[in-house]
């Protein structure tokens, strides 16, 4: 079983839309795939309902009782962890000990930015992020390559201390998608596979890490 984490320092990063596409990757891959959903607005849990009919299903698992770990099945091949967005130390220290890897989403403002330091600090604390046993990638998210905001900001990221792992552009399709119960990788159009090679560096590092 391979667990990663997504977690950011707040709302609107674009979490749950990366733990639902990379969720519904695991699946149509044909692994057994879990979605512990720790939020209490259920968003990644409503998006698993909604596409519970398909092939590709991915399982609901509630994350923010005491004992989640017991409710993911034993034969589970990939999980992914959708936790609410701000939380840092003890609240967000058990799903780091669960994870195998973690990804932290950030949007190119410098709101976010200035947000993330604090909450990369939290991590850096943890012994395993400290001991280098549990990796951290940064994926910058939502971006418009053509502004200098997004410009700016992947310069930046790719200067701290985490590997940045993925740069994801803006698109109104993900929204769409996510009210379907579907995600980037159900689809096989020229416009979606343009957007299928933003994730392909993200699922090299997601092998890997």
């Amino acid at each position: 079983m391979r667990t990663i984490l997504v977690a950011s320092s707040k709302g609107g990063a674009g979490k749950t839309t990366l733990a639902t596409n990379l969720a519904a990757h695991f699946a149509l891959e044909g692994r057994d795939t879990v979605l512990v959903d720790a939020d209490r607005q259920r968003s990644s849990t409503h998006w698993c309902e909604k596409r519970a009919a398909l092939e590709s299903a991915v399982l609901p698992v509630e994350g923010d009782r005491r004992g989640w770990e017991k409710r993911i099945p034993d034969d589970a091949q990939r999980v992914v962890i959708d936790v609410p967005a701000g939380w840092f130390g003890e609240e967000l220290s058990p799903y780091l000990e669960a994870a195998d890897a973690v990804l932290v989403p950030v949007q190119p403002s410098v709101i976010d930015l200035e947000a993330t330091v604090p909450f990369l600090d939290s991590l850096a604390a943890h012994p395993r992020v400290r001991k280098g046993k549990l990796p951290v990638g940064l994926v910058a998210n939502r971006l418009r390559p053509w502004t200098t905001a997004s410009q700016q900001a992947v310069e930046l990221l790719g200067r701290w201390p985490y590997p940045l792992v993925a740069q994801i552009r803006d698109s109104q399709a993900y929204v769409l998608l996510a009210g379907l119960g579907k995600s980037l990788f159900d689809y096989h159009s020229e416009k979606v596979r343009e957007h299928q090679a933003d994730w392909e560096p993200l699922l090299r590092w997601v092998r890997k890490a």
